[in-house]
C-alpha cells in the first residue's frame, strides 16, 4: 500500500520537496526519486508514517465524485499584421470596429467614412441599408454580421465601439466581439479593421492591434474541462488591417498572445471545483511552471513540517482542520543573464477552499458555493508567472508566494478564541475563523520580506465588504506608497483592469486590539476592507515599499458563473515597468 502511494506522489514533491530540507527522510525520499526499484521495496519503510499519511488524504481528495478535468487543448490563432485594402482581403468574416460618429451618413443615406464608404460601393449599398434597417448606431455592445456577394469576405460584421474608443478595454471588447461572432459564424479565418485610424500614433496602434489579439483569444475561451460535451472553436486566424506592420507589431502581438494564454491558466485555476484544484494540485501546477521555463523560474515547495520550522503558525493554524495538507507555493524568477536591477515579490492569496471554519458561512449572500475562487489571488500570481516564464524580462527578479491550503472544520481546526504565533513573532486571537485568508498571507508576507525584496504586491479575494464599496468590477488597492500607487496604476491603464485606490486609515486599527494578543483577525463590520489591510501592514517589513489588492469583486463573473483571470494582466505590466 505505501509503495502504491509513494509511486502515485505528485511530481512536485518528488522533484522538489528535498531541494531545500536536509532532514535523514527528505535524504531516503530523493533517493526513491531517482531509483524506481527503491520505490517499491523495504527502503520506503523508514519515510514518516506522516508523509504517507496525508498523501494518501490527497489522493483520495483528488478521486472524490472521480472527476477529472478533460484535456482540451487551447485554440491557437495564427495572429498577423497587413496594410491590404479591405475589399481586397479574403477569408470568412471581415470584422469592422465602428464608433457612432463613424455611423453619420450623408443626405443621400450613404456613408461619409472612406472605409465604409468603399465597402458598401463594393457591395452595392447593401451595408448602409442593412445598418438602417438594424437601426446600428455603433453604440458599444452594438454588433451586426451580414452575409453578404461582392467581397472576397463571405461575411461583413459591424461592431460598435461607442461615441470614441481610445482605451485598451474598448479594444479589447473589440476582440471580445470578433470573437463572439466568429463563433456564431464558425468562421477559420478573420480580419479586423478600425473604420477610423487615421491619426494615431505609432505606439497606440501597437497598444490598440495588442488589445485587439488579447480580447479575441479570452473572448474565444471557453472552459468546458468540466462538460461532458463540447464544441471546439473553429477560429484559426486574425488579421489585423491597417494598423501597420514590421517586427515591433509582431512582437506586440506574441506579447499579447503570451498574456493571454496566462489569463487562460489563472480562470482555469479559479474554475477548477476545490475537489479537484487541492493545495497539492495548485502546488503541482506551480511546479509545471518551474518545469515548462525552468531555464528562468525554479520552485521551492514547502511542506507543513518545513513551514512549522519556519515557524509559520498563523498558516498552519488554517490548515490545521483539513485531511487535505497545506503547501507554501515559492517560485522564483531570475533571468539567465545579465544583472539585477529590481526584486520584487507577488503574493496570492491561495484558499482552495473556504468553509469558515467554525464561524462557518451560512444564510444568503454567504456564496459558500462558489468558495472554490477563495484562490483567485493566487490564479493572477501563478498567471503572471507563467507569461513571465514565456516574456523573459531583463533585470529584474520575481518572487511568487502562495500558502496554499483550506479552511475547513474538524476537532483539530483552530477556534474563535485560539492564539496564533506568526513567524515574524507577532501574536493574533482569532475571533473569527472566516477571517481566514489574513492569517495565511501574514506568514507569506514576512516570508517574502526574508527575501530581500523591495516592493511587495499582494492580491487576495480578502473581504466582502471590498464588494459593498467598490461592486463586482473594480479591485480595492491599499497602500503607503504613493510611488508604488502610481506603477501599478500606470500598468492598470495598459493592461485596462479596474483598480480604485482605497485609504489606509490608521485610527481603524483600535478595533483591531486584542486584550490578550497582539491583535485580533477582525475588527467591525464597518471599514472592513480598511482593518483588514492594516491587518497585513503588520506583517510587513517597514523598509518595502507594499500594496495591497482585494479583487474579491472582479475575480469572478456571477452573470457568467466563472472566472475572470483578473490581475494577471496588470501584474504582468508592472514587472515589465520594473524590468531594465
Amino acid at each position: 500500500m505505501v509503495a502504491t502511494i509513494v509511486a502515485s506522489l505528485p511530481s512536485f514533491l518528488l522533484a522538489s520537496s528535498v531541494a531545500h530540507s536536509s532532514s535523514t527522510s527528505s535524504l531516503i525520499f530523493n533517493k526513491l526519486r531517482s531509483s524506481p526499484r527503491l520505490r517499491f521495496s523495504f527502503a520506503v519503510a523508514p519515510l514518516c508514517s506522516r508523509r504517507a499519511k496525508f498523501m494518501a488524504h490527497t489522493l483520495a481528495s483528488a478521486n472524490l465524485g472521480l472527476t477529472q478535468p478533460a484535456n482540451i487543448e487551447s485554440p491557437k490563432i495564427a495572429f498577423a499584421a497587413k496594410e491590404i485594402d479591405v475589399g481586397e482581403w479574403k477569408g470568412d468574416m471581415l470584422a469592422v470596429g465602428v464608433t457612432e460618429k463613424d455611423m453619420t451618413k450623408d443626405e443621400n443615406s450613404k456613408f461619409q467614412n472612406s472605409i465604409l464608404k468603399n465597402l458598401d460601393r463594393l457591395l452595392g449599398g447593401l451595408l448602409a441599408e442593412v445598418s438602417s434597417e438594424e437601426d446600428f448606431t455603433g453604440k458599444s455592445g452594438q454588433s451586426t454580421v451580414l452575409r453578404l456577394p461582392g467581397l472576397g469576405s463571405k461575411r461583413v460584421g459591424l461592431i460598435g465601439l461607442g461615441q470614441s474608443a481610445s482605451s485598451p478595454s474598448a479594444f479589447r471588447g473589440l476582440g471580445e466581439a470578433v470573437a463572439a461572432a466568429a463563433k456564431t459564424a464558425q468562421a477559420n479565418s478573420v480580419a479586423v479593421v478600425l473604420a477610423s485610424s487615421e491619426g494615431l500614433s505609432n505606439e497606440s496602434k501597437l497598444g490598440f492591434a495588442s488589445a485587439i489579439a488579447s480580447g479575441t483569444v479570452l473572448g474565444l475561451h471557453e472552459d468546458n474541462r468540466y462538460k461532458s460535451e463540447s464544441k471546439k472553436p473553429q477560429l484559426k486566424s486574425l488579421d489585423i488591417l491597417g494598423l501597420g506592420t514590421g517586427p515591433e507589431l509582431e512582437k506586440k502581438l506574441k506579447y499579447a498572445e503570451d498574456v493571454s494564454s496566462a489569463i487562460v491558466f489563472g480562470r482555469e485555476l479559479v474554475n477548477s471545483p476545490a475537489n479537484v484544484l487541492t493545495p497539492a494540485a495548485l502546488a503541482e501546477e506551480a511546479s509545471k511552471i518551474a518545469s515548462s521555463y525552468s531555464d528562468v523560474i525554479y520552485a521551492n515547495i514547502l511542506t507543513a513540517e518545513q513551514c512549522k520550522e519556519l515557524k509559520m503558525g498563523s498558516y498552519l493554524g488554517v490548515a490545521a482542520a483539513s485531511d487535505n495538507p497545506p503547501y507554501f507555493i515559492h517560485l522564483c524568477y531570475k533571468p539567465s543573464s545579465g544583472p539585477i536591477k529590481a526584486k520584487l515579490a507577488l503574493v496570492g492569496k491561495g484558499l482552495t477552499f473556504d468553509s469558515g471554519g467554525y464561524n462557518i458561512k451560512t444564510g444568503p449572500g454567504c456564496s459558500i458555493d462558489v468558495m472554490k475562487i477563495d484562490m483567485g489571488g493566487s490564479a493572477a500570481v501563478l498567471g503572471a508567472a507563467k507569461a513571465l516564464g514565456q516574456i523573459k524580462p531583463p533585470g529584474v527578479e520575481v518572487h511568487f508566494i502562495v500558502a496554499s491550503c483550506e479552511n475547513m472544520i474538524s476537532g483539530t481546526g483552530m477556534r474563535p478564541g485560539d492564539i496564533l504565533t506568526a513567524s515574524n513573532g507577532k501574536t493574533i486571537e482569532v475571533n473569527n475563523t472566516d477571517a481566514e485568508g489574513r492569517l495565511t498571507l501574514a506568514d507569506a508576507l514576512v516570508y517574502a520580506c526574508n527575501q530581500g525584496v523591495e516592493k511587495i504586491v499582494d492580491l487576495a479575494t480578502l473581504t466582502g465588504a471590498c464588494i459593498v464599496a467598490l461592486g463586482p468590477s473594480i479591485a480595492g488597492v491599499f497602500t503607503p506608497s504613493d510611488e508604488l500607487a502610481k506603477e501599478v496604476f500606470e500598468a492598470s491603464e495598459i493592461s485596462g483592469e479596474k483598480f480604485w485606490r482605497m485609504p489606509l486609515e490608521e485610527s481603524y486599527w483600535e478595533s483591531m486590539k486584542s486584550g490578550v494578543a497582539d491583535m485580533v483577525n477582525t475588527g467591525g463590520r464597518p471599514g472592513g476592507a480598511i482593518t483588514a489591510a492594516l491587518f497585513l501592514k503588520q506583517f510587513v517589513d517597514e523598509k518595502v515599499q507594499w500594496m495591497h489588492i482585494d479583487l474579491a469583486g472582479p475575480v469572478w463573473n456571477e452573470k457568467k458563473r466563472v472566472a475572470t483571470g483578473f490581475g494577471v494582466s496588470t501584474l504582468v505590466e508592472w514587472v515589465l515597468k520594473n524590468s531594465s
